[in-house]
């Protein structure tokens, strides 16, 4: 068969096109697929390890222009519980993270068109004064955002964040990475070469991101392989991204609806972003939607890291999925998946080994 020798190509360490990528997922069996995502995994790490970061998703604002249809987070100025964080609670969830043994920051917010550029940069500086933790913040759509408020290149933005004290940036807000879907999700939305123009900018400058993939919804398969073959297009021209993080998108209370992917539709879509990324070394499992056992099952389908403690999560739990895993659950839901659980920076440093 076609699919299997494909299956036999991509485990020889060779690429796969789109079109082989999509043949693959369709004709092979989702034991195939992860048997073969879990050989590229233990090429690609040889150490038996699985990484996670002890970081907290801190939202400095649900006022969101954006009003993407599958979101449940946002409200807009006015609305019962639309909030703007201050600095006196930003500081006190910072201390709570580094007490706790945290690392990192994961700073995310909705557009707000009465934040100026001067908020993020001041935000950024008071941080860095007071505190010595890395800031992983201001996914693509944000940073977007802030040049058409200030008038500023994008270029330009990411340089003044960067000298604030921005150390890396989620890559939040990728969707799916064609227009066609965009259009339907989120028609507010920066498109998808927008998208790419701000992660290649970060990238330029130093500045590592993260690819993300929201799935599940309104996208055809091709259009969700054509998503990760321009998230390897991209890292084979910059090299920036640290990771690729796929999760499924959660219907819950929002204006898209839907039902979710079932985990067998994940782990078949996890193994093949192994298979396809192949110049990504480290694919996230997303406990945050799938919860800890479908996350310790995503192991053995390509995934290396088991993404974050995540001290605070906001976005997702709007839906109404609420999974918590403690630091400890996620060391031994590693351990006992047969692996080494080391905490790592955002940078995949090494802060400790268990």
């Amino acid at each position: 068969m076609i699919s299997a020798r494909l299956l036999e190509k991509a485990a020889a360490g060779e690429r796969l096109s789109m079109e082989e990528g999509v043949e693959i997922y369709r004709h092979c069996e989702l034991i195939d697929l992860g048997r073969v995502a879990d050989l590229i995994r233990r090429r690609l790490h040889p150490d038996n390890r699985v990484t996670f970061v002890v970081d907290r998703n801190i939202n400095y604002t649900n006022i969101c222009s954006s009003r993407c249809k599958f979101c449940a987070f946002y409200r807009e100025a006015g609305d019962p519980g639309a909030y703007v964080i201050s600095r006196a609670e930003l500081f006190e969830k910072i201390e709570e993270t580094l007490a706790a043994g945290g690392t990192g920051l994961l700073i995310q917010g909705g557009l707000n068109p009465d934040l100026g550029l001067d908020y993020y940069l001041e935000m950024l500086k008071s941080v860095k004064e007071r505190y010595d933790v890395h800031i992983h913040s201001f996914s693509p759509p944000e940073v977007d955002h802030m040049s058409k408020t200030s008038g500023l290149p994008v270029g330009e933005v990411i340089n003044r964040l960067k000298e604030a004290g921005l150390d890396s940036l989620p890559g939040g807000g990728a969707e799916i990475l064609v227009d066609r879907v965009r259009v339907l999700i989120s028609p507010a939305k920066i498109s998808w070469r927008q998208w790419m123009d701000v992660v290649r900018e970060a990238h330029r400058q130093g500045l590592r991101t993260t690819a993300t993939m929201m799935f599940g919804h309104v996208e055809t398969l091709e259009e969700r392989v054509l998503h990760m073959v321009r998230v390897r297009e991209a890292q084979d021209e910059t090299g920036g991204f640290t990771a690729f993080i796929p999760w499924t998108f959660q219907p819950g209370n929002t204006r898209l609806g839907g039902s979710p992917a079932t985990g067998a539709e994940y782990l078949k879509t996890l193994a093949l972003a192994r298979i396809m990324i192949d110049n990504i070394p480290n694919i996230q499992a997303s406990w945050v939607t799938q919860g800890a056992k479908l996350a310790q099952v995503a192991l053995a389908f390509g995934a290396n890291d088991f993404g974050s403690a995540m001290l605070e999560e906001n976005v997702v739990r709007a839906t109404g999925v609420a999974y918590r895993v403690p630091l400890e659950e996620i060391v031994r839901c590693i351990r006992d998946a047969g692996f080494r659980p080391v905490q790592r920076t955002n940078l995949y440093g090494i802060v400790k080994e268990f």
